[in-house]
């Protein structure tokens, strides 16, 4: 599908993002930590399938939704969709740590909790905390972090028949009036989830610090396929940050390579990378070139800035030099 010419730039405040809702998501809170999307409108969606779509049918400006996980690692669904179902472009990522928090309805004391209500992948993620301090509790699961302490929060009757605490994120807490009974209660504190936005069309400028996600489709499976698509990277000494296989849907061994790589398709190297992986495979999906995200991302561009600056000056310097005389 050909991609549409960029659109005019959208000021912030009319800006319209989809997230996967309910609110009070770690999807809705990582989307308010970012800068960038300060003042936008910003809607919840039941599912991540509603966001990508809303997106591609032109009522949302960006679609902004979990990709990976520490401990989960990729969420399949969504990068399935967006290399055989959507055309959609990456626009920007966003790290998140991920804080999980035991909360219930104001004046609950944790000897009383009787339940704990969650997503289970949230309640497997917590099982020392519940084990030390809640070893005879109920687990009941819900369909998101943030809807179980909706539920509690509107006193669903499901939920608030005994004594029941969520385990969800803090901004859930303020969201739906719980209070926090205890705090970070997961299992693995490092644990992060990567978050990115996506829009229609449009690749964004090069930072100098930037990363590169596409879909590699086989022309045909033969021994060092895989190894040929890789030389191309060694060849240029471009870094890969990450690369896994998924199955193309269409025949039982057929898979296609995702890969993550250091660097922008404006970028020379890069860009003579991809027409030759573009020649030489059956297919190659496009699905961004986007700002590196993390603390030191800011450090790392203001450092390269430099270095164009200082680079810029040396050879204006050069340059004025040309058609001058030697001093005789």
């Amino acid at each position: 599908m050909a991609h549409d010419a960029p659109p005019e730039p959208i000021d912030a405040a009319d800006r319209r993002i989809g997230f996967l809702g309910p609110e009070g998501t770690f999807t809705e809170e990582a989307l308010l930590s970012e800068p960038a999307y300060a003042g936008a409108s910003i809607t919840p969606f039941a599912s991540l399938v509603e966001v990508l779509e809303a997106v591609r049918n032109g009522s949302m400006d960006l679609g902004f939704i979990p990709l990976e996980n520490a401990i989960e690692g990729t969420v399949r669904d969504i990068i399935d969709s967006l290399v055989f179902d959507f055309d959609l472009r990456i626009q920007r990522e966003v790290v998140l740590d991920i804080h999980l928090h035991l909360m219930a309805a104001p004046g609950t004391a944790l000897a009383d909790i009787e339940r704990v209500a969650s997503i289970p992948v949230a309640t497997a993620q917590c099982r020392r905390f519940l084990t030390e301090s809640l070893p005879d509790v109920e687990l009941l699961a819900t369909n998101s972090t943030a809807d179980a302490a909706r539920l509690l929060g509107l006193g669903d009757p499901a939920l608030t028949e005994r004594p029941t605490a969520a385990i969800a994120p803090r901004l859930a807490a303020s969201l739906y009036g719980l209070e926090i009974l205890a705090e970070r209660v997961e299992d693995h504190p490092d644990n992060q989830t990567r978050f990115v936005a996506v829009a229609r069309s449009g690749i964004p400028a090069p930072t100098g610090h930037d990363r590169t996600t596409i879909a590699c489709f086989q022309s045909a499976d033969h021994p060092g396929s895989l190894y040929a698509i890789l030389g191309h990277f060694a060849a240029r000494n471009i870094n890969l940050s990450k690369l896994e296989s998924r199955p193309t849907k269409q025949a039982l061994g057929d898979y296609c390579f995702i890969i993550d790589f250091e660097g922008h398709v404006a970028d020379a190297m890069v860009a003579d990378c991809l027409g030759d992986l573009h020649a030489e495979l059956a297919g190659v999906k496009f699905l961004g070139s986007y700002p590196v995200s993390g603390v030191a991302g800011a450090a790392i561009r203001a450092e390269v800035d430099q270095s164009r600056r200082e680079a810029a000056e040396w050879l204006d310097g050069l340059q004025a030099e040309v058609g001058q005389d030697a001093a005789s």
